[in-house]
């Protein structure tokens, strides 16, 4: 079983990662970023509302904090997807994807900054490495050689940011109810949200276009079945090794873009995102066992 949950983690991460592709794909051929991020969730909606209806039993639905909390999740996944393909359409796949793994960092400083989380030099050592990291693959430093805006830097740290929000929310929600139904109202919450900055004409038109094989294919890998096997991965994978695991999304992300999508990376760039992933991965395999040395975990 256990061996079962860590292959549904590790497919889980290269749907995530070809997802990224895919919307590059439909951002390439004219189609809005938040148009994309809508479809994606809204198809993402229908799985998770179906696997609602199939196992109602302890959904929860009527606990108060099941809502509050599930909302919360559910702003954090609507700017987890519409900030990813901003910074998609502003640079690159690859760094879009390296940018949104690196935001837990942001979260220790900020944790820090709150007195929530105690400092030591070995994680003040991973932010310097990941900032440095950054700069290289962004190329901030050199703005003439850089493809990457200063919008498109932002936006894939928010969809970190983002994505933590969605965990923070998700955590809280559901020792009160069904992972199913949280997951339906996060959904729903995306969909009402994200309609509002996308073009309404493009939408009513995706289903005429030949494009509609690859928004239903990014909605199905990128969040529908994506996110219940997520779900069902982690009931019985470590989470040191599901952090290990994750990095495989901007891997898969980047090759994409390399391979299918013709984005080049520099030297330094290649080097900044190596920096980026093994000092994530490090910092939370860190985090992941100490916390798997408490008990029942």
């Amino acid at each position: 079983m256990r061996n079962l949950s860590t292959s549904f983690v590790i497919l889980t991460a290269l749907c995530w990662g070809v997802s990224g592709g895919i919307g590059g794909i439909l951002m390439a051929d004219g189609w809005n970023a938040f148009v994309v991020s809508w479809y994606r969730g809204a198809i993402g909606l229908v799985f998770v509302l179906t696997w609602l209806v199939v196992r109602p039993q302890g959904s929860g639905l009527a606990n108060r904090r099941v809502w509050f909390w599930s909302v919360v999740a559910g702003l954090g996944v609507a700017g987890n997807f519409a900030f990813y393909f901003v910074s998609i359409e502003e640079g690159s796949v690859a760094v879009a994807a390296t940018l949104m793994y690196s935001a837990p960092v942001f979260v220790y400083f900020i944790s820090f900054t709150l007195k929530l989380e105690k400092s030591t030099p070995f994680k003040w050592a991973a932010i310097a490495i990941v900032m440095l990291g950054i700069l290289l693959l962004t190329q901030v430093y050199d703005i003439g050689a850089s493809d990457v805006t200063i919008i498109g830097a932002g936006a894939g740290l928010l969809a970190g940011l983002s994505y933590a929000i969605f965990i923070f929310g998700f955590k809280y929600a559901a020792p009160h109810g069904s992972p199913q139904a949280i997951l339906s109202i996060a959904f729903a919450v995306l969909v009402a949200i994200l309609i509002w900055p996308s073009d309404c004409s493009e939408v009513v038109a995706v289903p005429a276009s030949p494009d509609w094989v690859l928004f239903a294919v990014l909605g199905v890998i990128g969040a529908g079945l994506s996110f219940i096997l997520y779900i069902l991965g982690l009931k019985h994978t470590a989470p040191a090794v599901a952090s290990v695991v994750a990095m495989v999304e901007p891997v898969t992300a980047s090759l994409f873009g390399v391979l299918i999508l013709s984005e080049s990376l520099g030297g330094l760039q290649i080097v900044g995102m190596g920096l980026i992933l093994v000092t994530v991965t490090a910092l939370s395999v860190k985090s992941d066992t100490r916390m798997g040395q408490s008990p029942g975990s």
